[in-house]
């Protein structure tokens, strides 16, 4: 391989559109690419908010039009690999094995629809985002076809990007059920002394609670999130029913923002010894928690721990992985031609 990559990717949104962990893992991801002086290209498969082509930190973006899928089509036999998520992997897939282009998916969850793509085989690498999910991986993959290699990428965050002086409030970002709009709901009912902070999410049916004591933000662009969120945010709640990671998590730990979490793997796995976890439907536990880093010493300890977790996650070596997984994944291609 010799010169700049021409990698083509195809998701259904992106920032700043679309502002959910996924797509923030991903673009961290492409965006380590294009510093590395690749050509990275994202088209879109939705229509979203921009209607000219933009550039986010050196990635293209070209967004949903009339005829976008037929022009997503003609230019998969010009890239030197293809790179895919979630609905539009298979698309990506079929299109990429009739032109015999590298396939790399990227794989933010363990549900059956991430997986049964890549029993299709044909992948030359599928990226997950934890250990846990790798273990995952192997089990749903069994013995068959699958992909030529499962690389672990952590959600990568630059600590820097999100550090900020914390403030007051109880937060919880993206007010689904699943995510547990109902914790706090019910810690604010019972807490009424406390500032709590919802901050609606870019999918799910919102349901942030009307209490007078609850502040309700809109859907918030990631780059804002230091300074709208984060900024106002003394404690973070993650009562999830279902994390495969939890990227807000680690933002918040740049700030020593303590996070209380329900211990699903992936959260386990990302905040380490930093999370305080608590069962979610132990509403009296979640209180628990909260008034034992009201004492001072113990808030520090907590905010200590989550700055080291912060440094401990720093995305540097997995970035680099990456990149050196995509670039093997054109050698390979080159050598057997």
């Amino acid at each position: 391989m010799t010169g700049p990559l021409n990698i083509l990717v195809r998701v259904h949104a992106y920032p700043p559109d679309h502002n959910a962990g996924a797509e923030w893992a991903l673009h961290e991801m492409l965006r380590a690419l294009a510093g590395r002086g690749h050509r990275v290209t994202v088209r879109l498969s939705r229509s979203g908010g921009s209607r000219d082509t933009y550039c986010v930190d050196g990635v293209q973006v070209v967004p949903h039009s009339a005829g976008a899928d037929r022009l997503f089509a003609k230019a998969v036999p010009r890239a030197d690999a293809v790179i895919s998520h979630l609905e539009c992997v298979p698309e990506s897939a079929s299109l990429a094995r009739g032109y015999g282009v590298p396939l790399i998916v990227v794989c933010h969850n363990t549900f059956d629809l991430t997986w049964a793509p890549l029993r299709a085989g044909s992948c030359a690498l599928a990226v997950v985002n934890s250990q846990w999910m790798r273990v995952k991986a192997a089990a749903a993959l069994g013995e068959g076809r699958r992909p030529d290699r499962v690389l672990v990428v952590r959600p990568p965050v630059w600590a820097k990007e999100y550090r900020t002086t914390r403030g007051d409030c109880i937060t919880l970002i993206n007010c689904t059920l699943g995510k547990g709009a109902h914790v706090l709901a019910a810690l604010a009912q019972r807490m009424p002394e406390r500032k709590f902070l919802a901050v609606r999410g870019a999918y799910g049916e919102q349901q942030p609670p009307n209490l007078h004591n609850v502040l309700v933000l809109d859907h918030v662009p990631g780059r804002q999130m230091r300074d709208e969120v984060y900024s106002r945010t003394r404690l973070l709640l993650m009562p999830s029913d279902y994390e495969s990671w939890g990227r807000v998590g680690v933002e918040a730990m740049a700030s020593g923002i303590p996070v209380l979490a329900h211990p699903t793997d992936g959260l386990r796995e990302s905040l380490g010894d930093a999370g305080v976890f608590c069962e979610r439907d132990d509403l009296s536990a979640w209180q628990a928690a909260i008034e034992r880093l009201d004492h001072e010493g113990s808030y520090r300890d907590a905010s200590r721990r989550a700055v080291a977790r912060s440094k401990a996650l720093d995305p540097t070596s997995d970035l680099n992985a990456w990149c050196d997984a995509v670039e093997g994944v054109t050698r390979a291609r080159a050598a057997a031609r």
